[in-house]
């Protein structure tokens, strides 16, 4: 199923204000990045963070 022009945008637009408001200056990344590198940081907010989860749904529905 293909997504409306509109409804992208306005997925964009949510996933840009959620990583804004939560992922910028984020302490956990910022923590593991300099404990485990970026590689971990990384899968650690893709894979375990609440707002990665969210991140994900939107992307999944973008597909």
């Amino acid at each position: 199923m293909k997504v409306k022009e509109a409804e992208r945008k306005e997925l964009l637009a949510n996933m840009e204000y959620v990583m804004g408001y939560y992922c910028e200056g984020c302490f956990l990344h910022k923590q593991i990045k300099k404990e485990g590198g970026r590689r971990r940081a990384h899968r650690f907010c893709i894979n375990e963070c609440t707002v990665g989860d969210k991140l994900k749904e939107f992307g999944g529905k973008l597909s």
